[in-house]
């Protein structure tokens, strides 16, 4: 039995390659760019008017004031998405901009609007009078204010979320080199599952393979359940691992069928094919029998456990990492938060805990440990809104003490 950590390097190490494809904006939301994406022009495009009004050469006001005034002649109005090129610009001349409109030399700053005096008058206006010195620049956007042509805008291995999209379609980005989806084999176990609604107490519904398959739906992978693996079917179980090694599947996870018992019989039939790497129990709770296995095919096996909590663990502290290894994504974040009560677990053993995390007034994360903890009960894990890592090494935790925790998915 090794420890976490240990069990962490181990599937770092044994990574698979997930190859890249090519794919259109709306294609990759939830995917993982495999490489830096930067701007192919600037945004804005050119210098346009944040404000409805009139733009100006500035520098023709220099002289202007109370005792000074002058008449701008108003040339044309130009409206976001107009052309905005005049051929002949007098000096003491001024447009009409709408907001968006393209601004031009020789003018260089704007006058809202509503502080504008026209002449002759409001209804027939053929200028506009000024009667001080305007500041250049005034509710101007500029030439690549917001993104300069070779800035970057994702970096390899980062997530694309909906917010990107906006921008890879504002800037004119068509196509998106990101992460394959991994695709995913999963098989439940067991004589005692049943698919069924209505069972006797001797059976137990899945649930595992419904969980796993929502969890996954935030993510982009595609999720295949196989049949039901019955106590007998060791047989069928190695048929079908021999189908997917032949296949272009990534992951083969089961669940259930991993521990010690008669009819444990996963471990036994994966140590039939060739692997680069196996290792079955870790120094965890809950979650102790999981087991991992390389082949020597690009495909790795994850073994867990049948127990739902037990299971819900390993998947999160275990197979998500690995995905993340995979596919070259940004490890996930943990916070360091406060516990609220003092917790005692044998010291060689890592312990996932079911919790509720909220903040005090100062911020500071607190984490509450939920009664209920034994790997059966789910009602604990339905009240949770993250698990609280409590590394080995340490049995007894006091309260105030701070440990790693990690926030429940979509929390």
């Amino acid at each position: 039995m090794i420890k976490y950590q240990r069990a962490l390097q181990i599937l770092k190490k044994n990574k698979i390659r997930i190859k890249t494809e090519k794919v259109s904006p709306l294609s990759s939301v939830n995917r993982i760019s495999s490489q830096n994406v930067y701007s192919p022009y600037n945004y804005p495009a050119a210098n346009n008017t944040a404000f409805d009004g009139y733009a100006i050469n500035s520098s023709e006001t220099s002289k202007l004031n109370k005792k000074n005034i002058k008449k701008f002649k108003i040339l044309k109005s130009i409206a976001a998405g107009d052309n905005p090129l005049i051929k002949k610009i007098p000096k003491f001349s001024t447009v009409e901009v709408m907001t968006g409109a393209i601004i031009k030399k020789p003018f260089d700053t704007v006058i809202p609007i509503e502080n504008v005096i026209y002449f002759p008058n409001n209804n027939n206006p053929k200028y506009i009078i000024i009667n001080y010195k305007v500041k250049k620049s005034n509710h101007i956007r500029f030439k690549g204010s917001d993104y300069k042509k070779g800035q970057k805008v994702i970096s390899k291995g980062q997530l694309i979320k909906p917010s990107h999209i906006l921008a890879f379609k504002t800037l004119g980005i068509n196509n998106i080199r990101v992460k394959r989806k991994p695709k995913i084999a999963f098989f439940s176990t067991g004589n005692e599952i049943s698919n069924k609604i209505k069972i006797p107490d001797w059976k137990i519904r899945n649930s595992n393979n419904h969980f796993l398959r929502s969890f996954l739906k935030f993510y982009s992978v595609d999720f295949f359940e196989k049949k039901l693996l019955r106590d007998n079917d060791e047989i069928k179980f190695k048929n079908e691992i021999n189908k997917i090694l032949k296949s272009n599947f990534d992951l083969i996870i089961t669940s259930g069928a991993v521990s010690a018992g008669k009819y444990d019989f996963i471990p036994k039939i994966v140590n039939k094919f060739k692997l680069k790497e196996f290792f079955k129990g870790v120094a965890i709770r809950p979650g102790k029998p999981f087991m991992f296995a390389k082949f020597q095919k690009n495909i790795a096996f994850f073994g867990l456990p049948g127990n739902p909590i037990s299971s819900a663990a390993c998947f999160r502290f275990f197979v998500m990492p690995y995905l993340n290894f995979s596919l070259g994504s940004s490890p996930e974040i943990s916070l360091i938060a406060k516990i609220k009560s003092n917790f005692t677990k044998k010291k060689k053993f890592t312990r996932f805990i079911k919790g509720h995390l909220t903040y005090s007034n100062k911020g500071v994360p607190m984490f509450e440990i939920l009664k209920g903890q034994e790997s059966f009960r789910i009602n604990s894990f339905v009240k949770s809104n993250a698990w609280g890592l409590f590394p080995d090494g340490k049995s007894k935790f006091k309260k105030g003490n701070y440990i790693k925790s990690f926030i429940n998915f979509l929390e």
